[in-house]
This record gives C-alpha cells, structure tokens and sequence, in this order.
C-alpha cells in the first residue's frame, strides 16, 4: 500500500488578499475549506492604492478616496467575516496602503508568520496588469511559503465609480 504524503507543515495562518472581484470571493471559499481543514486561521488583506501626488491631484482628493476606499473595504471583509464565523472559521483581516500591492501581500506575510497564500487571478485590476504586471504574478514569484493560485477566467475590465462601488463596463464586441 503506498503511503500518503502529508503536507510538509500543516499551515496553521493562511492569508488570502481580497478585492472583492468575483474571482477573489471564489478564492475566499477555497480558503476558507482549507482553513476549516486544516483548522487554520484565515487573514483577509486588502490593498488599496496609493496614487503619486502627481496622479489628477485636482481631480481626486486623496484623503476623500482613501476614506471612501477604507469604509467599503472595513464593510466588506466585516461581511466575510461575518460568514466565516458562520462556517466555524476563525479569521482575521487588515487593510494595507500602498503602491505595490504585491510588496504589501509579501510585507504582510512575513510580519504575519503566514504559512500559506491562497491568490486569485483576475481580479479588479482594469489596465494596471498591462502596464505594470500581474499581482498575482509577482507574488508567485517572491512568496517562500506554499501558494494555492486559483486561475479565474478573466473578467469584462471594471472601474470603481466615485462612490466605491465596482461598475462593469460594457464591451462591444463587432463582427467582420
């Protein structure tokens, strides 16, 4: 009979960065199946951006979006939580600031003791992925600790409208 290969250490806190897409909430309950496996417990992060200075600094007051960017996200994961606990999880969760989401995830994980990260592809990222890369990519790349990268389908591009709420834009598609 051959021997069943445990995992080399049973994760005992799992990180799970959030963007609230679609892709991510399916990642939420992958994580959230593991947690109660292996009866760890589940970090939920999210990132909000940070814009330069010299990003539409007369368009967007920056204090303004970033308070509207931190209630709807403390609502959010308040909401996962919330669920989590009714599935017997115990969970945790942060808000980070910054320009480099993926730098952000990884500070969290070392500061944290994280001992696996569970990642979508696919979030909301709209054009961001075309100029500066995948987050996802990224901290496949730089994360030491084991990873679940959750493939998505890639979804229509969004944007966030002045009140925090995601908003799908319509693609036309034309025939030739």
């Amino acid at each position: 009979m051959s021997e069943v290969r445990a995992f080399p250490s049973i994760p005992t806190k799992i990180l799970l960065p959030l963007d609230f897409s679609p892709s991510s909430q399916s990642a939420l309950e992958m994580a959230a199946d593991l947690a109660q496996h292996f009866h760890a417990e589940l970090h939920l992060l999210n990132v909000i951006p940070m814009f330069p200075t010299t990003t539409l600094p007369d368009l967007i007051p920056e204090g303004e979006f970033l308070e509207k960017a931190r209630t709807f996200a403390e609502d959010h994961l308040a909401k996962c939580q919330t669920t989590l606990k009714a599935k017997g999880v115990q969970s945790t969760s942060s808000i980070e600031f910054g320009n480099d989401v993926a730098g952000n995830i990884m500070e969290v994980v070392e500061r944290d003791h994280i001992d696996m990260v569970v990642i979508s592809t696919h979030g909301i990222s709209g054009w961001r992925p075309l100029v500066f890369g995948s987050i996802a990519e990224k901290v496949v790349k730089l994360v030491q600790c084991p990873l679940l990268l959750l493939r998505s389908v890639s979804p229509k591009a969004s944007f966030s409208t002045e009140d925090g709420m995601r908003s799908e834009l319509v693609e036309a598609k034309t025939q030739k």
